[in-house]
């Protein structure tokens, strides 16, 4: 793959087991980022910044994840920053660290997101805060995630006739993926049988068509092309393309409160969906398309919107999804495996850690290090996840 001037090399990268640990998230944080510095083969004196990705529901230490995981390693002097954007936390992180290597502020970066999960559903933060969204959503318009994911879900059915057998094939396909990664909570297969048998969350989804909320951690060390060169390791895994994008979401004609997601009612629907801009926006900056990918870590909260990333990512038209997972091009030995980490379906959500996550992911298929999940001859691929609230983004990584 051709070097642009916006490559940046991934060194190294590193994780915490998900699980339901009932740890500080520090110590997650800290495990994954000393992983990824032995990988890289980096001192963390030699890193110039640390950027956090931060978790809101684990108090002060949480809001200023970079100085926080910074003063875990041993204070150095690095510059730090740290980044909230919900589920795209990480990848805010890792753009933040991108950014400093290609102004030359740095040639080392140390990116670190990891989380602390209360048990059940994730529930509005901030307590009483009646001009929340996040409060709204949940109190007014009673769209707790679950409710989130299954109006989406029926949306699918309704518009491109999925079928629960549909909903139950990914979640079959992602457990067995995730069978072989040692980083994974759920390391076990499931029939589409004990899916519809699992109790109904939101209709039409069970319990094991949704992911659950998990502890966990993840770091990446990113440097320059010229420090990776330096350094020995000449063609290194890149990140060749990072998008962090808004909705396009003209307000002016109808002041819609910022909880509401739809604008149908005021102006016409954008050319692109809000995923699809993503991914959109980053096959652009890489001068690639989906033809290129090898593969694809994809953000399946559910069952459902595993198949609704299949058309926003360009694997194929819109109303698709259905008859790509059917043929089998999505799994392992597939066209193009999609979660072959196991996604969600397997990790569950740790917030800040999941789309750094996808990228060590991403790193070790595209070393040929993915042990009994491995994606052959990978070359390419993507990372794509939504935070509420306009949050975006899109990674593609290449060798």
């Amino acid at each position: 793959m051709a070097e642009n001037d916006r490559d940046i090399a991934v060194l190294g990268a590193g994780m915490h087991p998900w699980g339901k640990w009932g740890r500080n998230f520090v110590e997650y944080g800290l495990v994954a980022a000393r992983a990824a510095l032995a990988d890289a083969g980096v001192n963390h004196l030699d890193v110039g910044y640390i950027a956090g990705a931060d978790t809101i529901r684990n108090g002060y230490p949480g809001f200023v994840a970079g100085a926080t995981f910074a003063q875990a390693l041993g204070w150095s002097g690095a510059r730090i920053s740290s980044s909230y954007a919900a589920c795209a936390s990480g990848a805010q992180a890792i753009a933040n660290a991108r950014a400093q290597i290609l102004a030359g502020l740095t040639d080392v970066a140390l990116v670190v997101g990891a989380d602390t999960t209360p048990k059940g559903f994730f529930q509005p933060v901030g307590g009483e805060r009646r001009d929340d969204p996040d409060w709204l959503r949940f109190h007014l318009l009673g769209a707790t995630n679950p409710i989130y994911f299954a109006l989406y879900a029926r949306r699918r059915m309704a518009l491109h006739g999925a079928t629960l057998d549909d909903f139950a094939a990914v979640k079959v396909k992602n457990a067995r993926h995730g069978l072989n990664n040692p980083y994974a909570r759920y390391r076990k297969e499931v029939s589409a049988e004990e899916i519809a048998a699992s109790a109904i969350v939101s209709d039409p989804l069970r319990l094991l068509d949704i992911c659950a909320t998990s502890d966990g951690g993840a770091a990446l060390v990113l440097t320059s092309m010229d420090y990776a060169r330096k350094h020995g390791i000449a063609d290194p895994v890149r990140i060749k393309a990072l998008s962090t994008v808004t909705p396009t979401f003209p307000k002016t004609v109808i002041d819609l409160p910022d909880f509401a997601t739809d604008s149908a009612m005021a102006v016409p629907a954008p050319d692109l969906t809000f995923r699809s801009s993503m991914a959109h926006a980053a096959y652009e900056e890489a001068g690639l398309g989906p033809q290129d990918l090898s593969m694809a870590e994809v953000y399946d909260l559910s069952t459902a919107l595993e198949l609704d990333w299949y058309e926003d990512i360009g694997l194929c038209e819109a109303g698709g999804a259905e008859d790509l997972l059917r043929s089998g091009a999505t799994a392992l030995g597939g066209r193009v495996p999609v979660n072959p980490s196991g996604g969600l379906a397997c990790f569950g959500e740790a917030i800040p850690a999941q789309a750094i996550a996808q990228i060590c992911e991403l790193t070790w298929q595209l070393r040929g290090q993915a042990d009994g999940r491995q994606v052959e001859g990978a070359r390419t691929g993507i990372a794509v996840n939504q935070g509420l609230f306009g949050h975006g983004s899109a990674t593609i990584v290449t060798r």
